[in-house]
């Protein structure tokens, strides 16, 4: 889909203490990985995709047209790169990624048959519970 190591080159990595459990570890530590990527003057993608990305990861990018991705889910800063890496080549597929076009259908005569005779069997239903006029 896109060029994964071009991708890796362009982007900026910067590591910080990461919060939560693990005591002394944790206070000495930097494991937490931010990345900071800007779409715009990528050269992995093309003006389509760049729009694209844009469009749809609108809320990631702030204004210096910079999208930052943080993770600290584990205490080792090599592993938290590879999982922040993977989750931006996951959000980028799922941005350029289009939806199949909708094919309409009209529903079958035979369908239509069977809907009205479950909604008269309602309505008979609902007519024998009703008290009888006298």
């Amino acid at each position: 889909m896109f060029d994964t190591k071009q991708l890796h080159s362009e982007l900026e990595f910067q590591f910080a203490l990461s919060g939560g459990p693990g005591g002394q570890h944790v206070n000495k530590t930097e494991t937490k990985v931010i990345i900071t990527w800007y779409p715009l003057s990528s050269a992995v993608f093309s003006e389509t995709q760049k729009n694209r990305i844009q469009e749809k990861l609108a809320s990631r990018i702030n204004a210096e047209g910079q999208l930052k991705l943080s993770l600290a889910k584990t205490r080792s800063q090599l592993q938290n790169k590879k999982l922040a890496v993977a989750k931006l080549e996951d959000l980028l597929a799922k941005a350029l990624h289009k939806p199949k076009k909708r094919i309409k259908t009209r529903p079958s005569r035979a369908s239509k048959l069977k809907r009205l005779q479950k909604k008269k069997q309602h309505s008979d239903k609902k007519q024998l519970r009703k008290k009888p006029k006298l």
